[in-house]
């Protein structure tokens, strides 16, 4: 009966172990690709273009917001508003103030869906080539090994090659 155990668990000791040896790994540099792709360069173009405009509406706010106040200074050194005037004119400039800040924060929101909107596509086209690249290949895993996390790669293969032929770089 101990034999038995035994000769059981050395046949399941090899294979595992051949199974082991049979799968195939491989790694890319994620990081790197994006930055050759072309349409990154372009949706960074058009992301940049996008900030632009938002940031042009919100200069604005503060020249109008700069020159409210200068104006609002002016009247008050001159005598010529009475304290509740003065109390008005200083809610209206904290309104001014806090539509810059909600402004603000509206255009990192769009800035972040403008981004996720024109990346979305390309690392989407990215992945289903390198998951194609995995099943075509046999590949048990493919790494990233951007992230730095990839600390031994004995027996992995160097997918870049393959992955930029694919994307047609």
């Amino acid at each position: 009966m101990k034999n038995i155990k035994i000769a059981l668990i050395l046949a399941l000791v090899v294979a595992s172990l051949q199974f082991a040896t049979a799968q195939k790994f491989g790694h890319i540099n994620s990081q790197q690709l994006l930055l050759e792709l072309p349409q990154i360069k372009t949706a960074d173009q058009q992301l940049t273009e996008y900030q632009k405009t938002l940031m042009t509406k919100g200069e604005q706010m503060l020249k109008n917001l700069e020159a409210n106040y200068n104006a609002y200074v002016t009247e008050a050194n001159g005598g010529t508003l009475s304290q509740i005037q003065m109390q008005q004119k200083e809610g209206e400039l904290a309104k001014e103030q806090q539509a810059i800040q909600a402004y603000e924060l509206e255009v990192q929101n769009l800035l972040v869906a403008k981004r996720e909107e024109l990346y979305k596509p390309i690392l989407d086209d990215v992945k289903a080539k390198v998951d194609k690249i995995g099943k075509d290949g046999g590949y048990t895993m493919i790494f990233d090994s951007s992230g730095g996390f990839l600390l031994h790669m004995d027996n992995s293969e160097d997918l870049m090659t393959q992955v930029r032929s694919v994307l047609g770089l």
